[in-house]
Parts: structure tokens; sequence; C-alpha cells
């Protein structure tokens, strides 16, 4: 059946599964992928040292560690891209339920390592931040929600989603942790949008999101010192905010040189959140370019091809992760240069951490298993199939 809606053109019968895959791959995205890992890791070498040493560790030990987290990444992005998308749903839906109960039992059983939100669970050699895995998971489930919604006589699937969105949210607000709630929020947004939701509905949306967000100022005292700091035109310059944008301002246009910069010294973050600001300042604004160029690659390229994809199903859950993952790092760089408040997000795929740095290549494996090139044929196939009938 699925052949007769999509239609099908013969494949070689029997090619291993490594050729297919390098065959059929985009490349272009693959490669992007591999660049943001390489800054990270060059990065990772300017702004760890700092916090290696106050630690009381060796001077590469955050390094070595990345490198380490990285190489499992990358090894699950190549896993996962060589599946169909049927494992690759099936897949991320179970894995999205466990997710989904490890994020529902974090007040209990989680830590804030003194940071103030409840987000990760201390396994003493490291640590796992559930929302972070959660995040491919609940695309997936919720792109086949809606695509199922769309068959004939069909189960209520963009109702089921937008609950299911809604409960994740909500959790992720709990923590406090408004940041991952509006990305995962604006990942379903993306996802309805696509699968032709009325203006009208998402205009209300957003004045929910500003309404929820008035809530949360007048009830978080977390949300109201982030909006307040982020909204007073005078920067104090001992803050995290303020470090990071006198490194950026110092750096220029081409740093101030490998191992000059300052920054790494003076931010507990300067690994993760701020990275960007580290790079800004010892190797200027032509650096940063060349990552948001790697970032807008992906994202470009992902979408080009799943504008050629005919299953709703592929297109619609790649279109929330490609988006998902670039807008996740428009708001940290956004963060750095204090265009947006701070949000503690990771840059994807550069920033230090194993949650972030598996999770990113569980996520991009998923997209490059849905933008892979796929016999599907043309629309007058389907049309001259029709006309037989």
């Amino acid at each position: 059946m699925t052949e007769m809606v999509y239609g099908a053109v013969p494949t070689q019968v029997g090619e291993p599964i490594l050729p297919k895959w390098w065959r059929t791959v985009d490349k272009w995205t693959l490669s992007c992928i591999l660049g943001l890992f390489i800054v990270g890791l060059l990065l990772g070498l300017a702004a760890s040292v700092p916090l290696a040493t106050r630690n009381g560790l060796s001077n590469f030990h955050y390094v070595e560690r990345q490198v380490v987290f990285g190489s499992a990444a990358l090894l699950a992005m190549v896993l996962t891209s060589m599946m169909s998308p049927t494992l690759v749903r099936r897949l991320a839906v179970m894995g999205f339920a466990f997710a989904f109960v490890a994020l529902a039992f974090l007040p209990i059983f989680g830590t804030d390592f003194g940071k103030g939100a409840v987000r990760w669970y201390s396994l003493g050699f490291a640590s796992v931040q559930p929302s972070e895995f959660l995040k491919p998971g609940f695309v997936v489930a919720a792109a086949w929600m809606i695509a199922a919604s769309q068959h004939i006589n069909g189960p209520p699937g963009k109702l089921w989603s937008f609950g299911l969105c809604i409960t994740v949210v909500l959790m992720l607000a709990m923590q406090p942790d408004f940041g991952q709630a509006c990305l995962v929020l604006f990942g379903w947004g993306v996802m309805y949008f696509v699968a032709g939701a009325p203006m009208l509905l998402l205009a209300g949306m957003a004045g929910a999101v500003i309404l929820a967000g008035m809530f949360a100022y007048a009830n978080s005292e977390h949300f109201a010192r982030r909006i307040d700091g982020f909204l007073n035109p005078d920067v104090d310059p001992t803050t995290q905010m303020g470090y990071a944008s006198n490194a950026i301002r110092e750096g220029g246009l081409f740093g101030v040189g490998v191992g000059e910069g300052q920054v790494k010294w003076s931010l507990p973050d300067a690994h993760t959140d701020f990275i960007i600001a580290v790079a800004a300042e010892e190797f200027g604004l032509m650096l940063v370019l060349v990552v948001i160029a790697l970032y807008a690659t992906i994202v470009i390229r992902s979408l080009t091809r799943l504008m050629r994809e005919r299953d709703p199903f592929t297109r619609l859950a790649g279109t929330g992760l490609a988006c998902m993952f670039g807008v996740q790092a428009m708001i940290n760089m956004g963060v750095a240069v204090r265009l947006l408040p701070a949000k503690g997000m990771t840059l994807p795929f550069v920033s230090y951490g194993g949650s972030s740095l598996i999770a990113g290549g569980i996520a991009l494996g998923m997209l490059l298993a849905f933008t892979r090139t796929r016999p599907q044929g043309g629309i007058a196939d389907y049309l001259r199939g029709r006309g037989r009938g």
C-alpha cells in the first residue's frame, strides 16, 4: 500500500549496509557535524584548563572526557543514521518513554549540583540529564502522532501530541528549565505548522506562551532574576553575562590569540554554556562566523532534502529535529551576546557535556536517517497509478 501511494523504484538488491549508507547519506551535513565536533575539541583545549586546575585535575581532563563522550556520540550518530525511518521511530518512541519516566522521577532522585535547578542524575563517575534525551524522542513521537492523524479514519494524533507537549513542558518548567521547555514547545509548533495548522491557532499559542511567561515571572524567583538581569541596561561586569560580553568585545575580528584569552579564568561555565565567548575572545569573529555557517548549513541542507520527502512522518520528524537543533544553537549564542536572557543551554556538539553530546549524536543520527536519499518516484508516477485504478 505504501508503494502504491508514494511510489518506488528498484534498488540495488543485496547491497551491503555501509556502501548503501555512504551512497545515500547527506555528506555535506555529515562533514559539518564533524566540523562542529573538531571546533568543540579546539575550544575545549582553550576553555577547560582553568576549570581542571581549580578542581585539582590534570590540565586536559575535561578534553579527554569530551573525546570519549564525542566518540560515543559519533558512533551513536552513524549507527542511528543507518536505520530505516520505521526503525528510528520505534526506538525513539521507546527511548522517549524511558526519558519521560526518568524526568518524572527527577524531583525525588535528581540533583542540582548547586545550580538551583534539579536537572541531573548523579552516577558518581558522571551525570545524566534526561531532558537532553527526551527532546529527540519527543519530536519523533509527536511527529508520528501528527502524521497518523492525516490518515483516513486516523486517530486524533494532533490533539494527543499537543497533550503530550504540554505535559513535557510543564515537567520541564517545574525543574525549573524554561529554556528546554520553550525548545520543546517550539519543536512541536514547527511540526504542527508544517502539518497545516491554522495561523489563528498558532497566534493563540503565542499569546498563551506570553501569559505563561508573565505568570512564571510573578511566581518564580529564578525566572524573574534572569529576566531582570536581561532587561537591566547596566551589565554587572562581575557576572557571567558581563564577562562574556567583555570577552566578545575584546576578541574583535581575529581574536587576542590562542591561549591568550582571560574569560575562561572567570567564567565557571566557559566550557559549556558560554563556550562561544571563549571562541570570540581567542579566535575572533571569524571563527564565530564559521560556527554559524556550519549550523546554518546543517539546517538548510536538511530542510531542503526534507522538502522532497513524501512520507508525512519522515518529513515532520526531520523538520522538527532540524529546527530544534538550529534554534538551540541560536539561543546559546544569543545569550552570550545578550540578545536573550540566560537559559543554561549548551551549544550543540560544541559544548562540553556527556548527556548533551551523546543525545545530540542520537538526534543528528535520526536527522541523517530521515534525510537519506530514498527511492520515492515522481508525482507523475502516483497520478498514473491513480489513472490506471
